[in-house]
């Protein structure tokens, strides 16, 4: 089995030395190709045949994922009918290996009659398509890690390093921030950890809220009302206490409860959040070190006052905990 390992090894290396020798030969070609993208009023097309089709997709996701409009066209499918969805506000990134693809070399005078740019990714920059292509990013040559030195190995990881790097320059370029990339990955682990507490939180409408001269009573019935687990107590709007079920246990013998003034009884200060907040930050606060955790967390504006909350319930249903 060592053998085996070893070779598994230097499948690893040449791979990795692959990318490291394509960093050197990125060129001004690399910086036009991201002026380019970046000035697309269309869409970032990619195509190519083979392997490079599968890596096209993947970096085709990795575009639209990151602010960049962009979808993957084959070129047999594109002759038979697909080439109708470009416009030649449209960017084509066309990817060969050796450049002399017959479905590239076939598709790419069409592209250009339809008036796309065309951006190449080649290993040979006298290849036909380069030839035929705007600008011309060069992959480098390189032997494939394949025992028989045949099946795209080498190639292919360098063509997806290099699609990766034109699409995270052009992200950078973008200043695409962390919120921009929330809005495309709402679902998952990954998107709720980029929610704002605006996009969980219960309105004010659903919230129950009673002021500083309500009683016990006042507090129980808004509690009832809302379906809630907690009342929270306002000045003018300005959130000034909590009162929940643990402060009513507390005081369930005493006399005339239901009469009480509330800011006799409830907690305060109380913890509260705004509104731009992640969303994980509040799981963080209704789950605290000590063991409590806590069922309704307030939010609040820049002033204090009280705009909403967030359930746990409504947590727990978005699985964030």
């Amino acid at each position: 089995m060592s053998e085996i390992r070893e070779f598994g090894k230097s499948v690893l290396r040449q791979e990795a030395d692959g990318v490291t020798r394509l960093a050197d030969l990125l060129d001004e070609n690399f910086d036009r190709a991201v002026e380019a993208m970046l000035a697309c009023e269309g869409h970032v097309v990619i195509t190519g045949v083979g392997k490079p089709w599968l890596v096209g997709q993947k970096i085709s996701a990795t575009l639209a994922s990151t602010g960049t409009p962009s979808f993957a066209l084959h070129p047999s499918e594109a002759m038979h009918g697909d080439l109708g969805r470009l416009r030649k506000q449209d960017v084509v990134i066309a990817m060969s290996n050796s450049g002399t693809s017959e479905e590239i070399t076939r598709l790419l005078p069409v592209i250009k009659r339809i008036g796309c740019l065309c951006i190449g990714v080649t290993a040979k920059v006298d290849s036909p398509l380069a030839a035929n292509s705007d600008i011309v990013l060069n992959m480098g040559k390189a032997g494939e890690a394949c025992p028989i030195g045949m099946a795209p190995s080498v190639s292919t990881t360098v063509m997806l390093a290099l699609g990766d790097a034109l699409s995270l320059a052009v992200m950078k370029a973008r200043n695409f921030t962390r919120e921009d990339y929330a809005r495309f990955h709402p679902g998952g682990a990954l998107g709720r950890s980029l929610m704002k507490v605006s996009e969980i939180q219960r309105p004010i409408e659903e919230t129950a809220v009673v002021g500083m001269t309500s009683t016990v009573g006042d507090a129980l019935n808004a509690i009832t009302l809302h379906k809630t687990g907690a009342a929270f107590v306002v000045d003018t709007g300005v959130l000034k206490g909590v009162f929940t079920d643990g402060d009513l246990r507390r005081h369930v013998a005493d006399e005339n409860l239901l009469s009480q003034p509330i800011v006799d009884l409830m907690t305060s200060p109380c913890l509260s959040i705004q509104a731009d907040k992640l969303a994980p930050e509040a799981v963080r606060m209704m789950r605290r070190d000590s063991g409590l955790v806590i069922g309704e967390l307030p939010v609040v504006d820049d002033d204090g006052k009280i705009v909403g909350h967030v359930a746990l319930k409504d947590l727990v249903l978005m699985h964030f905990v």
